[in-house]
């Protein structure tokens, strides 16, 4: 089965910047769309960002569209999130996904205004 570890989060500025990464175990990592979401404290779930598995295609949810970007490194079996220009909205935990099934831990981002 394979495991995904979020790492990055943290506290920031209104402004500022972080970069998060999902790190996945197996070898199916490279066959697979992957996915950031988020969950805001009394909210559901929502998606953030995926990208296909060879990183040619990427789409982005409008609240983040020109301020956050996916990419991903095969040989690593890793995909990130840049976050740039953040908003105390964009506070949440941050989980990456892998295909349909399978969900890390999530990572905590808090903006502060």
């Amino acid at each position: 089965q394979v495991q995904l570890v979020e790492s990055g989060g943290g506290l920031v500025q209104a402004g500022g910047s972080l970069r998060l990464s999902c790190a996945a175990s197996g070898s199916i990592f490279s066959l697979n769309t992957m996915g950031w979401y988020r969950q805001a404290p009394g909210k559901q779930r929502e998606w953030v960002a995926t990208i296909t598995s060879g990183g040619g295609t990427r789409n982005y949810a409008d609240s983040v569209k020109g301020r956050f970007t996916i990419s991903r490194d095969n040989a690593k079996n890793t995909v990130y999130l840049q976050m740039t220009s953040l908003k105390p909205e964009d506070t949440a935990v941050y989980y990456c996904r892998l295909g349909i099934t399978s969900w890390g831990q999530g990572t905590q981002v808090t903006v502060s205004s």
